[in-house]
């Protein structure tokens, strides 16, 4: 969207129609009018390139890319929920490192024959994510291609704090996470059922959750004031995010199952479709919680819980056992 140049179009932009119809300025126009300027933003789309503020003297930046039928389904999501999760992934990454998101630049590969209702709403639904954390879109690219794909990268602000890596925990530090887990996992599992049961509010709310997660954006920067030693976004699993830590930092990690929160809605849909709950939030991917080691005795931020333990030795335990591969598994 910045990289490419050229004046808007004077008439009014179509309703409906093709991506082809629209042209690659209308549509760059298109994605990027009426937009309010996030704070920081000293130059926005336009131009060759965006000018943002770093009074930090630092820039966090991270990147993601987001490919139809690999990554999202339009017959499963609408447009504007595949933005929401491409900008909400991205941003949950910023927040890990303890950083509070900025701008976001956006490239997007989009056949001509895509209608343009599908590029007003995956713009709506980044726009609307973008702003929810307090961050813009400040521009991008877009391409033809025979396929749709997203890529999203997202920039943040330290404000002064160092950043929070995966490498510092240290024996001795509690694990505490933030934010909900194994709904993403357990819309999953109800899609790929084909809500071949009745749509209880349960199902819905997950099939919700996998569609558009919620990420705790705040916690990051309130955990790397209050001293953690280590911190991570849970795109993987809570285990397998675990594990990152583990290896990174050098320690071992135990995880204390009956800790982690398994919500009265997982529980029910777990139910329904005779899987378990709690494998789900053990191991289920895309909820994007944080997951951060303190020092003992530091006071947890709001939002946060004791959910296992750092010790010395090397990979993750669940309450002692050893984890097998493949993810977590049941132990008498």
């Amino acid at each position: 969207m910045c990289a490419a140049g050229g004046a808007a179009p004077d008439s009014p932009l179509p309703d409906s129609g093709t991506v082809a119809e629209l042209g690659e300025f209308g549509l760059i126009a298109r994605i990027t009018a009426g937009r309010e300027r996030s704070p920081g933003t000293l130059l926005g789309p336009g131009d060759d390139a965006a000018v943002l503020a770093a009074a930090d003297g630092r820039v966090v930046v991270t990147t993601d890319v987001l490919v139809e039928g690999v990554h999202f389904r339009l017959d499963w999501s609408t447009p504007h929920q595949v933005g929401r999760k491409a900008v909400a992934a991205n941003l949950a990454d910023v927040a890990a490192m303890g950083a509070v998101p900025t701008a976001l630049v956006v490239g997007l590969a989009v056949p001509g024959r895509t209608p343009i209702s599908t590029v007003d709403g995956l713009a709506a639904g980044m726009w609307a994510e973008a702003g929810q954390a307090g961050a813009g879109i400040v521009g991008g690219d877009v391409v033809s291609s025979e396929q749709l794909v997203v890529s999203v990268t997202a920039l943040g602000d330290l404000q002064g704090r160092a950043p929070v890596t995966r490498s510092g925990a240290r024996p001795g530090d509690v694990l505490a996470l933030c934010g909900r887990l194994g709904w993403s996992a357990a819309g999953l599992a109800v899609l790929r059922r084909g809500l071949q049961f009745p749509l209880a509010p349960s199902p819905l709310a997950v099939v919700a959750a996998h569609r558009v997660p919620e990420p705790p954006y705040g916690a990051g920067p309130q955990a790397a004031s209050a001293g953690a030693t280590a911190m991570i976004d849970v795109s993987d699993g809570l285990l397998s995010d675990a594990g990152h830590v583990a290896e990174a930092s050098g320690v071992g990690i135990d995880v204390d199952s009956a800790a982690v929160a398994v919500a009265s809605q997982l529980v029910e849909v777990a139910s329904a479709l005779g899987a378990d709950a709690r494998h789900w939030v053990l191991t289920g991917g895309e909820d994007h919680a944080l997951l951060a080691s303190f020092p003992a005795g530091v006071a947890l931020p709001a939002g946060w819980t004791e959910v296992g333990v750092v010790r010395e030795g090397r990979g993750v335990t669940v309450d002692g056992s050893v984890v097998l591969p493949g993810g977590w598994q049941h132990f008498s």
